[in-house]
């Protein structure tokens, strides 16, 4: 593709020639005809000058000029291409900095080596220009499922056919049976398009689970449409799937929907992935009865929602738990995923056994510490009373509900209680200040003793240390290795400080140090309560 100046229509030629045939706008064609030219004069007139290229659309003719811009004297750096406002009077009227003098120059011929170079940035523009438009024409078509072509395997990647481009289907990605050759037709799920140097780069996917629930999207007219919602999905890829679905008419079955005549739809689905197992769950925003309906067909017994660890209990009868469990953990596994949950199966054995233990420690607790007889501690056990703060704070009326409890024998519990919370009190804030700890921590309003005292056995002994700590920390959280959920436990976590707590004592102890400005935080909240209106 050289370019000269003795054929001036050629140089419109090439540029609709190479446009239509990588279909991009011809005008990006030309802007890099005009840079490869304009790289060509400053070859010849010299590297510092600023020379520009400007080819007529209509006749294809090109003029080189020169441009030099107008500075201030201090910053007059290059002579070839700036000029001080002193010597831009000699051409202009009244300069100014900024103003620019721009003069024709005579066009240069191209010879084998320039033209060569041109030839490089043009194609180098056209790769940019093909790039951009894939990327713009695929960024928009995340989420959405396309039928395309195998071009060829590349290390257990499949390199898909995109027209124009290409799009990755990486090993781990392909539902494990499969294998393709050239020019096989797939269905994929575009998972995510990103500008990389060497291109955009295109992500697709059959194991997402996404990817089935644009299946059932096109099966299911009723998803479509909208009056049928897929809440959560949870897949096995290849071997076991459950999705969770809900109708917004009353009339209107969402899993009959799903399952069509005859099984039909569903059917349709479980060809695409080549034979998985789909098991299509009412959606209920209650979550224990979600999750007895994700672990069917096992027969629950009875649940336990701990919403602050996100965990949940489940008790099977002896004779379900194979099944709720299912095949090397499958069933209890995708429940977990479709709930968001971490689910403990036991039987009703176990859980009885656990009550029975829980039931005799905290017996125990009052036997010793109160010192009342054992079937004393088993009712105050029974009517739900877990420790001595509940003990020593109640309304005493609470206590004179159980049978052979007066006034004066509530009374006699709750002094017996304090009594010894305050000697518990006395004993930790003494260790505590063995420790070390500061009057500025002790003082800090929302800790207790004990909590003190387990703060200063980790080193945290001033409210600066604390004002340091994360909320985390303090609290405890979880946190995935491996696809595995790990507890990490907090400093005041057994002390009854959730996330929350611990989050406002933390910031309330920087606004006190001066670390933080309320008045910062309020705005903010503000913007926030702004945010969570606009999207509403």
């Amino acid at each position: 593709m050289a370019i000269t100046s003795a054929n001036q229509l050629e140089l419109l030629q090439t540029a609709e020639a190479v446009a239509r045939e990588k279909q991009i706008d011809p005008g990006l064609v030309v802007e890099a005809m005009e840079e490869s030219l304009a790289r060509a004069a400053k070859s010849r007139y010299g590297s510092e000058m600023d020379i520009r290229v400007s080819i007529d659309r209509k006749t294809g003719r090109a003029t080189f000029t020169r441009v030099r811009t107008v500075v201030e004297d201090e910053e007059l750096e290059n002579y070839q291409a700036e000029m001080t406002v002193e010597t831009a009077k000699q051409y202009l009227d009244d300069p100014s900095v900024g103003d620019t003098l721009v003069e024709e120059v005579p066009p240069v011929e191209m010879g084998r080596i320039a033209a060569q170079s041109a030839k490089q940035v043009i194609l180098q523009k056209v790769r940019e220009a093909e790039r951009d438009k894939q990327f713009e024409e695929f960024k928009d078509r995340i989420g959405t499922i396309i039928n395309v072509a195998v071009k060829r395997e590349e290390y257990g990647n499949i390199i898909v056919d995109l027209n124009p481009g290409e799009g990755v289907l990486r090993r781990n990605e392909k539902i494990g049976r499969e294998a393709y050759r050239p020019n096989d037709r797939i269905r994929v799920y575009i998972k995510d398009v990103r500008r990389e140097p060497r291109g955009p780069q295109i992500f697709l996917s059959r194991t997402a689970p996404e990817f089935m629930a644009e299946l059932f999207k096109m099966e299911v007219p009723e998803i479509y449409e909208g009056i049928i919602e897929i809440k959560a999905v949870a897949r096995d890829p290849g071997s076991r799937a459950k999705i969770g679905v809900i109708s917004y008419d009353n009339s209107i079955d969402p899993v009959g929907a799903c399952v069509g005549m005859r099984g039909s739809r569903v059917q349709a689905v479980v060809n695409e992935l080549q034979g998985e197992k789909i098991d299509i769950i009412p959606w209920n925003e209650d979550l224990p009865t979600f999750l007895v309906n994700a672990l069917q067909p096992a027969e629950v017994s009875k649940v336990v929602l701990d919403e602050d660890a996100e965990r949940i209990e489940v008790v099977v009868p002896e004779e379900q738990l194979s099944l709720a469990i299912g095949r090397r953990g499958q069933n209890v596994r995708l429940a977990s995923q479709l709930t968001g949950l971490d689910i403990d199966i036991m039987t009703e054995e176990e859980e009885s056994a656990r009550r029975q233990a829980e039931f005799e420690t905290r017996t125990k607790l009052f036997m010793d510490t109160l010192d009342l007889d054992e079937f004393f501690a088993q009712l105050l056990v029974s009517e739900g009373f877990t420790n001595l703060e509940e003990v020593a704070y109640v309304e005493i009326d609470e206590l004179t509900v159980i049978d052979g409890v007066d006034d004066d024998t509530a009374g006699e519990l709750q002094a017996r209680a304090r009594d010894i919370i305050e000697a518990k009190n006395k004993a930790a804030l003494d260790r505590a200040r063995e420790l070390g700890v500061e009057d500025s921590l002790v003082a800090f309003e929302g800790l207790t003793p004990q909590m003190i005292q387990a703060l200063a056995e980790d080193g945290v002994k001033t409210l600066e240390d604390f004002a340091t700590c994360a909320d985390w920390e303090l609290a405890g959280g979880w946190t995935t290795e491996n696809g595995e959920r790990k507890k990490d436990d907090g400093l005041l976590e057994p002390h009854g400080v959730d996330l929350e707590e611990a989050q406002a004592m933390v910031m309330t102890a920087r606004i006190q140090l001066g670390w933080v400005d309320p008045a910062d935080l309020e705005v903010d909240e503000d913007e926030t309560v702004e945010e969570e209106e606009v999207q509403a």
